[in-house]
């Protein structure tokens, strides 16, 4: 059941943070504040639906303070010119929550191994008839050159215009998904076809986080594999005179001792063990 749990939700509070800070007094307030979280989200989604930019929201709430980071490829459309769209979207919030609203704008630098941004590419370029499995191929080759440890991609629905939905993949590398520690990114985006919609599945593992106190480090492939080598390296240059363990016996062997000359003394040794054996069990004259 691996491929039916949510790569995000499962490793949430460990390798993922949560997106909505916030603590609730009863079960009514907790309701209240989740369905403003769902407003919060659409909001923003539908201001900036034309730049297909918005990766990721987080809300913080306070009592009296409402923080709201947005995470996007093109932080200049989002801003606008002189800040005009920025205090606009503040003034919509204050306005639907009734908090002062304090706005971050944060940049994706790297939009190649982002999964949202990958998927709606994708769903952008089916949209304008390009090839799904070209745009499947080099979508996924792109995400592996920009650093990414794997990558999947799934396309559902009437690929190509055929008469019967079907889904198709493209992998590279590999997506450990039973893996708690691994960063895995996942998102959903959707093309809007002719021939109907198209579901665009990606997930991309970015490599393996692991705890050291409280903070973690990411753990490439490409890490281990160059410690390794420097680690056989430095074997293989130690100095080939080192100084013997305590206790151990030094022997020195002749080099012009020949093989024949060990083998014939061998078996001199054999022949006179047996003979001694002989003799001792010889019986007594009567």
């Amino acid at each position: 059941m691996g491929q039916k749990t949510h790569p995000v939700g499962f490793r949430l509070g460990g390798v993922h943070p949560w997106q909505a800070r916030w603590f609730a007094d009863k079960a009514a307030g907790y309701r209240t504040l989740a369905v403003e979280d769902q407003a919060i989200r659409k909001l923003i989604a539908d201001r900036y639906e034309e730049t297909g930019g918005i990766t990721r929201v987080e809300i913080e709430r306070g009592t009296q303070d409402l923080v709201v980071s947005v995470h996007t490829a093109r932080p200049g459309i989002v801003i606008g010119r002189g800040g005009q769209r920025v205090d606009e979207l503040r003034t919509e919030l204050e306005n639907l929550t009734g908090k002062r609203a304090r706005l971050n704008i944060q940049e994706v630098r790297n939009a190649d191994v982002d999964a949202y941004l990958v998927a709606r590419n994708i769903a952008d370029q089916l949209e304008r008839r390009v090839a799904y499995r070209r745009a499947m191929r080099l979508s996924a080759q792109r995400t592996m050159q920009a650093g990414a440890q794997g990558v999947k991609i799934i396309a559902s629905g009437r690929l190509g215009g055929a008469e019967i939905a079907r889904n198709d993949k493209a992998i590279e590398g590999r997506v450990p998904l039973h893996t708690l520690r691994a960063n895995i990114d996942f998102a959903i985006a959707e093309a809007a076809t002719t021939f109907g919609r198209i579901g665009i599945k990606v997930w991309i593992y970015k490599g393996d986080i692991l705890p050291e106190g409280r903070a973690g480090r990411t753990l490439n492939v490409a890490d281990v594999v160059a410690e390794q080598e420097s680690a056989s390296a430095a074997v293989l240059e130690a100095p080939a005179e080192a100084e013997a363990p305590a206790g151990s016996v030094a022997v020195e062997i002749p080099a012009e001792a020949s093989f024949e000359a060990v083998a014939s003394e061998e078996s001199a040794g054999e022949s006179d063990a047996v003979t001694d054996t002989d003799d001792a069990t010889e019986k007594p004259e009567a």
